[in-house]
This record gives C-alpha cells, structure tokens and sequence, in this order.
C-alpha cells in the first residue's frame, strides 16, 4: 500500500474503547485514499512490542494517540483494508512502494492492532 492508493475497508468492527477515543472510523464497504502509511504498535495501552504497517486517510481525520510521546494521529492497521487495483500515478512512474520499515519513518503509535 502506498501513499495515494485508494482502499476499501474490508473490516469495520470496533470495541468500544476504540469508538471512544475515535472521532472518526472506516465504514466496510467504502473506499478511501491513503494519506499517510506509517510504522505502528499492535496495542495502544502499554506500548506494543510488535509492529504493524498503519494508515491515516485522506477522508478521515481523528485525534492524536493519547499514548504516543509525538502525539501522532491515531491510525487504523492496514489489514482493514483491501487494496484497490489502482495506483497513483507518480507511484507507478516511480516504482515506489511504501510497507513496514520502507521509509515508514520511526514514529510507532497508533492503537490496537484492530483499528
């Protein structure tokens, strides 16, 4: 997944601690377009001693993780998201590709593996 890529949402189930502190959360079936893909934690409580791949959208915008030292935008897993076949064209021409430690930057934060 890229920066630019459109995606549709492919799992919207959420626990209620995470509509909580969401302002704004996928709806399955819609498609957005990737704002950001970033380095993230499984878990927002305590750190996460694992990584996953993190996306912000275009369309959806929620507050900074409450447990994130940088105060990152809280972000949702990539694995709710199914890729559309489409690329943006600067991806295409460039043959670029962003995923889990490919220039995801440092920042790790965004919360349960399930967003």
């Amino acid at each position: 997944m890229v920066k630019g890529q459109k995606v549709v949402c492919i799992n919207d189930t959420f626990k209620d601690f995470i509509r909580a502190i969401y302002t704004q959360l996928p709806v399955k079936g819609e498609t957005y377009t990737i704002r950001e893909v970033f380095l993230g934690r499984e878990r927002i409580v305590k750190g996460g001693e694992s990584a996953t791949v993190g996306l912000l959208l275009k369309e959806l915008r929620n507050p900074p993780d409450p447990f994130h030292a940088g105060q990152q935008e809280l972000g949702f897993t990539s694995e709710r998201f199914a890729p559309l076949d489409e690329l943006p064209p600067e991806e295409i021409e460039a043959g670029e590709a962003v995923g889990a430690g490919a220039g995801a930057g440092a920042d790790i934060g965004f919360g349960y593996g399930s967003n």
